[in-house]
């Protein structure tokens, strides 16, 4: 899936690629997103408190309020990001459970239906 970073300096957007991993992070985990930390930085992130990881990453990481948008969705929010080394993935970061809970498909609560079609 593709969000939409803006760069600190010029404001230019900064898209990036993510995968979406229902398995990364919980409901309550405090985090929504896991970039690698230099576009974070690139990004002007609001350095937040650290998080502990424990399955694909491992240990203590930073963690930023970053400005998220997905164009095609109208979405635009604050988002509490992870900030990792190094993505290990062929994508730019990972969307995390939290993060991807707070859509639907259209389906408007109707789990009989996909909710996609049209």
């Amino acid at each position: 899936m593709q969000i939409v970073l803006a760069l600190a300096l010029s404001g230019q957007p900064f898209p990036r690629i993510l995968l979406a991993d229902t398995g990364a992070g919980s409901q309550t985990s405090g985090f929504e997103l896991i970039l690698d930390e230099h576009d974070c930085v690139l990004c002007g992130g609001n350095p937040l408190a650290p998080v502990t990881l424990g399955c694909a990453y491992i240990g203590s990481f930073p963690t930023y309020l970053l400005p998220v948008q997905i164009p095609a969705l109208g979405f635009a929010k604050n988002l509490r990001v992870v900030g990792v080394p190094s993505i290990s993935l062929r994508f730019d970061g990972l969307a995390c459970f939290s993060f991807l809970n707070r859509f639907h498909y259209g389906n408007f609560g109707n789990s009989a239906i996909f909710g996609l079609e049209f």
